[in-house]
């Protein structure tokens, strides 16, 4: 943890440079590493110079979650921070509808959240969803290094979930990556990229029993360390209203549509690597978000 700390007062160009660094030696060193990227991008259709930005850019993701944990404030956010088409986004708030903030696995996906917060926290609380690290010590440091202003976080079990349908009952704002590949019984198989992914069902669930606004938020990550732009925009087709099981996998297949168009818009910052296609964990404790009528 002490060399976290140090780690996070370094300038955000040095760390880009030696996480772009760090992303090459992990690639160079697993060889499990390098068959997923090619082969969940070649699945896209990516070419090799998008997916080989990408290996850089997901170390310097890593390098830069202890400045952005524990030494960006919102403040300096706002600097460094420009917003693209805001208006759906800024329109919701005004309107003091309940939102559902979609980030992909994609760029700086840290900061969607904090960014948003420093906009629109004041007004309008987001609450984010997050997997607890299985450590003690680590995830107490990720307990309190995430814990915001505006910005509480809800873990990912049944608590978490109730925590966040009790948010959208404020009328306040709700972030999570849909694109994560759930537990066992919470979703269902959707194709993405042509190929059946599991899928959540968590974020569709909560906007139906909500009447929650649904945003896509991606954080594309500037180079040499001169900031971060938020781009905003819509599901590409409106939830259905239905929630029997068709209606399900008509969302999930929505969502990963969505997904798929903010992916392709800047292929070179996502996840390649991230086992998007793997069976699902049935360990977990994530459950299928209940009635809302039930939650409080």
């Amino acid at each position: 943890m002490f060399l976290v700390r140090w780690i996070s007062g370094w300038p955000l160009r040095l760390l880009h440079a030696i996480g772009g660094l760090l992303g090459w030696l992990v690639w160079l060193s697993s060889p499990t590493y390098r068959r997923r990227i090619r082969t969940n991008a070649g699945l896209a259709g990516v070419p090799a110079a998008a997916w080989r930005r990408s290996v850089a850019a997901a170390g310097r993701m890593v390098a830069e979650t202890p400045w952005l944990w524990l030494r960006a404030e919102d403040a300096d956010l706002a600097r460094r921070v420009t917003w693209r088409n805001p208006e759906a986004l800024d329109a919701i708030v005004a309107a003091r509808e309940p939102l559902l903030l979609l980030t992909p696995h994609m760029g700086s996906f840290e900061i969607a959240g904090r960014a948003y917060a420093a906009r629109h926290g004041q007004v309008k609380p987001i609450t984010v969803l997050y997997r607890p690290a299985r450590q003690r010590a680590l995830r107490e440091f990720q307990e309190q290094a995430r814990q915001r202003p505006a910005m509480p976080t809800a873990p990912a079990n049944l608590a978490g979930v109730r925590q966040m349908l009790r948010a959208l009952k404020r009328r306040e704002t709700v972030g999570l990556l849909p694109d994560q590949v759930p537990p066992a019984g919470q979703g269902v198989w959707a194709p993405f990229f042509g190929k059946p992914a599991y899928t959540m069902t968590l974020a569709a669930r909560l906007a139906q029993q909500t009447g929650a606004r649904c945003i896509v938020l991606r954080g594309e990550r500037l180079p040499r360390g001169a900031g971060y732009v938020i781009h905003v925009s819509e599901l590409v087709r409106p939830l259905p209203t239905s929630t029997d099981a068709a209606a399900q996998l008509e969302a999930a297949t929505l969502i990963n549509e969505t997904m798929e168009k903010a992916i392709l818009s800047d292929p070179g910052q996502y996840l390649w690597g991230y086992n998007r296609y793997k069976s699902p964990r049935s360990a977990e404790t994530v459950e299928a978000a209940p009635r809302a009528e039930g939650a409080e």
